[in-house]
């Protein structure tokens, strides 16, 4: 197995195909600047792509918080990330937040968010960098960065409209309210709202149903469908037609459909 990154501001596990990336800076509500947690999850999405014992990452927080996003501590004290004249400032988001939005677009496997508290400002956009969402019914999502006179550095004016719809995106971009519970079901923010202590039994029940399926087509599935977000229909088809010929050469494949046949429940191998 390819060696897990070594994190000090989170805690990375695998467990039956399982990665769970645990953000664990609850004295800071685990903001994603002022500590390692840039580095940490874009650690762990390299090390997702390059193990193939992982089928599916999951990504929850420790505490009572998600993530509060940025470090409004050190936007007062114009520290490090925020430093300088506007080129800096504008270089320090590209070689920093930036990278967490390039890092989950590229993930491999599906990535689930287990929301357990609020979700703000750039921690609401890293939730919706996930493919899916189930939150705790202490889940709070806010676009909050017109509050502090700012907008999304980490790139949620992309992910947003995405999930909710370009109108839906204005008004929670333009207002910076918070949302919770049955209407970010509603919005498709989140796909789930459970019970506070119901959130990681049932991330990882479907977490391990996923996990359950043939890791080489799990794979293909998530390729094909970040594909689908940027292809003509055209050049999708024949991304298709490839993934699917390789498909059909794998050992998983064919103990699938025998196992069909045989009426059993399949053993995949990752081959």
């Amino acid at each position: 197995m390819t060696e897990m990154p070594h994190l000090e501001d989170a805690i990375l596990t695998l467990e039956d195909r399982v990665a769970v990336l645990t953000l664990n800076r609850h004295d800071m509500r685990n903001a994603l600047t002022g500590n390692k947690m840039i580095d940490h999850i874009v650690d762990t999405c390299a090390w997702v792509n390059a193990c193939p014992e992982v089928s599916v990452l999951v990504i929850t927080g420790a505490g009572s918080a998600f993530s509060a996003g940025g470090n409004i501590k050190a936007m007062k004290e114009r520290g490090d990330d925020f430093a300088g004249d506007v080129g800096a400032v504008a270089q320090s988001y590209r070689d920093g937040i930036q990278r967490i939005p390039l890092a989950v677009q590229s993930v491999e496997v599906p990535v689930i968010a287990a929301v357990n508290g609020p979700a703000i400002g750039a921690g609401c956009d890293l939730t919706l960098m996930c493919d899916i969402r189930i939150a705790s019914e202490n889940a709070r999502f806010g676009e909050t960065f017109v509050n502090l006179g700012l907008i999304s550095g980490d790139g949620g004016g992309w992910f947003l409209p995405r999930v909710v719809g370009p109108q839906r995106a204005a008004e929670m971009t333009f207002t910076g309210r918070l949302v919770k519970g049955d209407e970010a079901v509603e919005l498709g923010i989140a796909m789930e709202v459970v019970a506070e202590d119901e959130l990681m039994p049932r991330v990882m029940e479907l977490a391990k149903e996923i996990a359950s399926k043939p890791p080489i087509t799990v794979r293909y599935t998530k390729r094909l469908l970040k594909l689908s977000e940027r292809a003509e229909l055209k050049d999708f088809l024949a991304q298709c037609s490839f993934f699917q010929a390789v498909c059909h050469q794998t050992d998983d494949h064919m103990e699938a459909v025998t196992a069909f046949i045989e009426k059993r429940s399949p053993e995949f191998a990752g081959r």
